[in-house]
């Protein structure tokens, strides 16, 4: 990248729509404070929600098992429970104004608990954009209009815990699906279904982000996947979070798709933006789609962020975006989930992406072998 380029990249990505984040700071004129519960609270999500309603002035209160990151927040009210063994009673007779449901897997957990929460003025339930069945295989625009895949109903039945869920995966999206027609059935025209895409940023444990960041401070030959002008989306957890408490506030109801961005963006931006985060010597190295293939690296998991583009499907957020959705630049995804990295995350190897250093290695060698070949040819 040259040197003009490299001063002013992340200006230009900011200047492909992607603007400041939500202010979270300051309650908004009008708004009274918020009595909120939060089912979950601790894992990537909460935090940054938390965070936020607290520094906006709401009361928030946690309800969990209190087996993830139990240190975080002891100075909240923390009910404890099991939505996965049916144990609810710490909800029984509490009033809430706001419940945000960051937890639910399972249709008659969610129904189970919103039926709790009668009183409640805003049920947020977060869902998935997976409920798209299809999602990543054919290549289109999806808005909030788009069908929405059932799961069959023996499956629905046998979904009694939530690592069953996980490890159910052709079944995920339909039950997120179902989940949401749960909660809207137990309070009507009180639900507000909001479904993220790749959710990324400081804290994501997945790594199906932050593999960029790392493996481009490390230096040297990255290898790169397919089309740089492919189009990539996903949303900084702490965007969400901020939209999360706005839709709470504005008691906003309806059903949003939440990913990136404002403006199309690139992949060739964001490895940009990596290779502008470190200080290495980076050099980008871009494999065709049909390389890739035949040399069997996955799509999304060893190549993150990567979809080919026969299945390349664009999901529709300008429903969110007019309701209030703002966007960090994408530099500042990068460099804070490096900083995480460094600090948090430290050097253990990634275990579900990316490609071994070794393996890494002798496919950009293949790679430019091969487009050495053909020029000779030429």
């Amino acid at each position: 990248m040259p040197a003009s380029t490299r001063r002013t990249f992340l200006a230009s990505v900011a200047a492909a729509g992607v603007a400041a984040p939500l202010a979270a700071t300051v309650r908004p004129r009008g708004v009274a404070p918020l009595k909120i519960l939060v089912l979950g609270g601790t894992a990537f999500l909460g935090p940054p929600f938390v965070r936020a309603a607290r520094a906006n002035g709401h009361t928030v209160t946690l309800f969990n098992r209190g087996k993830t990151n139990p240190e975080l927040f002891k100075d909240l009210e923390q009910l404890r429970g099991d939505r996965e063994t049916g144990d609810l009673d710490a909800l029984k007779g509490r009033e809430f104004d706001v419940a945000i449901d960051t937890s639910g897997y399972v249709p008659a957990h969610v129904e189970a608990s919103a039926r709790l929460l009668a009183g409640v003025k805003h049920y947020q339930f977060i869902s998935t954009i997976s409920v798209y069945g299809g999602f990543g295989q054919r290549p289109d625009r999806i808005d909030e209009n788009a069908e929405t895949p059932d799961v069959p109903e023996d499956k629905a039945k046998e979904a009694a815990a939530v690592n069953e869920i996980r490890k159910a995966m052709p079944f995920y999206g339909a039950l997120k699906a179902r989940c949401e027609k749960a909660a809207e059935a137990a309070l009507p025209g009180k639900v507000c279904v909001l479904r993220p895409g790749l959710i990324v940023g400081p804290g994501d444990t997945s790594d199906r982000f932050t593999w960029w960041p790392v493996r481009c401070d490390r230096g040297g030959a990255v290898l790169a996947p397919g089309d740089p002008d492919g189009h990539v989306q996903f949303v900084d957890v702490r965007d969400l979070a901020a939209f999360m408490l706005h839709c709470a506030e504005q008691g906003a109801t309806g059903t949003m798709n939440v990913t990136g961005f404002a403006g199309r963006v690139s992949m060739a931006e964001v490895l940009g933006a990596c290779k502008c985060a470190t200080d290495k010597a980076v050099e980008l190295v871009w494999a065709s789609e049909e390389f890739l293939a035949e040399n069997k690296v996955q799509p999304y998991m060893q190549m993150p962020l990567w979809i080919p583009r026969d299945g390349r499907s664009v999901v529709d957020c300008s429903r969110a975006i007019a309701a209030g959705l703002k966007f960090r630049p994408i530099g500042e995804t990068v460099r804070d989930t490096l900083q995480w990295a460094r600090s948090e995350r430290g050097d253990k190897p990634f275990a579900r992406t990316g490609l071994p250093a070794a393996r890494e290695a002798e496919l950009v060698a293949k790679w430019r072998a091969q487009v050495a070949g053909g020029a000779e040819k030429k």
